[in-house]
């Protein structure tokens, strides 16, 4: 599971496709967005009570324009590494594929057209050509052959895309609790199914300091214990973490289910005080705010009524909602109720990377993902959460990933 750091959203305004020669703006920009005519054919889809506007457009590949690299998962082509981990994510779904869940998950699945059989075919064929192809150019022309791409329509029925990015943190805790270990994160509650609605609220289940939780349902569900009040928090929003415990060894804890609330987000919360503005909010922001202010926490985490529990992974690595491990880079989340799980996807967006001298730079690029995760905030078309791995430096770029991109699924021509 996945909760995006909900940040700054801007927005570029894109005009649509026209054929004929393209400009460089029009490269970079107008070729991206979902063509004229599919505004002027609008699709439904039928969920099996009423129809609803279709999600998900049918369209050709993007062409590339020369010079274009963010056409381009150049990526793949640059490093064995990252196509090691493509290939990785994509027999994972694969796997998930085969299972009696998928088949469920795909006979409700609303999009026409877009079934398990054939979302597993474009998986097998993609992966043959990614293993036989010598270039990321020679890949993009086999796909513009072979597949069709179906684009998201976005947040603005034109096909832009707001991207945030998720990780795994690292964090020191406690099997036990001590003065300096005293802020749990906590277990599913056995009884959870059976608690009235509405559920209690986060303020209700550990008190506006956190320490409150023995008093009510929580007790004796404590899982581990951390150091900093923020730091169990920060994984109910990213879903999952890898611990080093104080005895020396090492596990993982992962998601295992929550109350029934939204998130709400403590940046946007700050933002409506006016203690910090909310043009250029980041992660690291909030993060040196609550360091200066730490007294602050017992005020805006409480807001958050949500509540997450996890359970312990022994070392396996985070998982998405379709229960296979995540990959860095190459996993992404959204609103699995629109969008087809475990299918093979290709992102565009504005992501940032480390330099040399580690210092993030941002860059357009385009990158082949599998759809494996959700999330409690990844709602409509519009959204995708990315993955981008464990520990400080995929935290420090999640921290500050925040921008407008393009989804498409590849599936094989019928």
């Amino acid at each position: 599971m996945s909760l995006p750091v909900i940040l700054l959203i801007f927005i570029a305004s894109i005009p649509s496709l026209t054929p004929g020669k393209l400009t460089a703006a029009e490269c970079q920009i107008k070729k991206w967005r979902l063509p004229e005519s599919a505004n002027n054919k609008p699709q439904v889809v039928t969920n099996g009570k009423q129809p609803t506007p279709a999600v998900l457009i049918p369209r050709v590949p993007v062409t590339c324009c020369l010079n274009d690299g963010s056409c381009l998962d150049e990526a793949l082509y640059q490093n064995q590494a990252d196509k090691k981990a493509l290939l990785t994510s994509l027999d994972r779904s694969l796997q998930y594929l085969k299972t009696t869940r998928a088949e469920e998950a795909y006979k409700k699945y609303p999009v026409s057209g877009i079934t398990r059989d054939r979302v597993f075919k474009s998986l097998t064929r993609f992966r043959q050509l990614l293993l036989t192809t010598n270039s990321p150019t020679e890949l993009h022309k086999a796909i513009e052959n072979e597949f069709v791409l179906y684009q998201s329509i976005g947040r603005d029925s034109k096909g832009s895309v707001l991207f945030t990015a998720y990780y795994e943190p690292l964090y020191t805790a406690s099997r036990t609790p001590t003065p300096e270990y005293r802020y749990p994160a906590y277990k599913l509650p056995p009884d959870l199914g059976s608690w009235p609605r509405p559920h209690p609220t986060r303020l209700e289940l550990e008190g506006a300091d956190g320490l409150q939780a023995a008093k009510g349902k929580l007790r004796g569900l404590e899982l581990l214990w951390f150091r900093d009040r923020l730091e169990p928090y920060m994984v109910q929003i990213q879903g999952s973490a890898r611990i080093q415990l104080t005895d020396g060894t090492t596990t993982t804890i992962g998601y295992a289910g929550n109350t029934a609330y939204d998130y709400k987000s403590i940046g946007r919360e700050l933002a409506n005080d006016g203690k910090l503005p909310l043009e250029g909010m980041t992660m690291p922001i909030i993060l040196d705010y609550f360091q200066k202010y730490p007294q602050e926490l017992n005020v805006y985490i409480p807001r958050d009524r949500s509540f997450v529990f996890f359970q312990e992974n022994k070392g396996a690595p985070a998982q998405g909602s379709i229960s296979v491990p995540l990959t860095a880079e190459r996993s992404i989340a959204t609103d699995k109720s629109l969008m087809p799980p475990g299918a093979l996807a290709l992102i565009r967006a504005d992501f940032p990377f480390a330099n040399d001298t580690g210092k993030l730079e941002h860059r357009i690029v385009s990158r082949y993902v599998l759809d494996q995760d959700t999330g409690g905030a990844i709602k409509g078309p519009g959204r995708v959460d990315y993955f981008l791995g464990t520990g400080k430096l995929a935290g420090d770029r999640a921290g500050v990933t925040v921008g407008n991109g393009q989804l498409f699924y590849l599936l094989l021509k019928s």
